[in-house]
């Protein structure tokens, strides 16, 4: 069942490029992402000239409530904040964070959208096409990223809040690496509104 749900999701994303020429389209583009977390709010704007697919898969999880009590495992200073992990929504599986995801993968969608502060991406294994849930947040620009992962949108609001989450202090996670939060910043709900509904 699941290796047929991507072609599902770009078949139904195709037809409704193709059949919906003015309102819907327009309507998609002013779409935000409003992440809440622990932390406070950041609001996402989409670009959807770069990564229409990926921007869907993303809509489609944070409306079927995917990320909610998931948190943000992941964090290096001075480089990103990374979540979307479902395995985090369970503290006793810490050690298999950074593993989880939707049960699909997605194809990347490489483009010149570089990787600012602000910019949100997503993670991905060794294979290009291996995205499925999980994504990140760049605290600082990171341009050796660039063409090689998935950019899709950019803070337009919670500048402080990523800043607040950057500097939460880390530790030594499962694998060695310096970047395991000592405290819990949960991702309560990600909502998905329209742009000119956010002051």
């Amino acid at each position: 069942m699941i290796k047929y749900l991507l072609p599902l999701l770009l078949a139904a994303t195709t037809i409704v490029a193709e059949d919906n020429t003015a309102e819907k389209p327009a309507k998609s583009q002013n779409e935000v992402a409003v992440i809440k977390t622990s932390e406070g709010d950041m609001v996402v704007q989409f670009w959807t000239d770069a990564a229409p697919n990926t921007i869907e898969n993303f809509k489609k999880l944070a409306k079927q409530g995917f990320y909610n009590g998931t948190i943000f495992h992941r964090i290096r200073k001075g480089f990103m904040i990374q979540g979307g992990d479902p395995n985090s929504k369970d503290p006793s599986k810490e050690d298999k964070y950074g593993e989880g995801g939707p049960g699909y993968k997605i194809k990347a969608e490489f483009n010149d959208h570089s990787h600012e502060r602000g910019v949100i991406s997503m993670a991905r294994e060794p294979d290009p096409d291996s995205a499925g849930s999980q994504f990140f947040i760049c605290l600082a620009p990171v341009t050796r990223l660039d063409h090689q992962y998935t950019t899709f949108g950019k803070l337009i609001k919670g500048d402080d809040v990523l800043e607040k989450i950057g500097n939460i202090p880390v530790t030594r996670n499962s694998i060695g690496e310096i970047s395991k939060p000592t405290k819990r910043v949960t991702i309560e709900k990600i909502d998905i509104v329209p742009g000119d509904s956010i002051k």
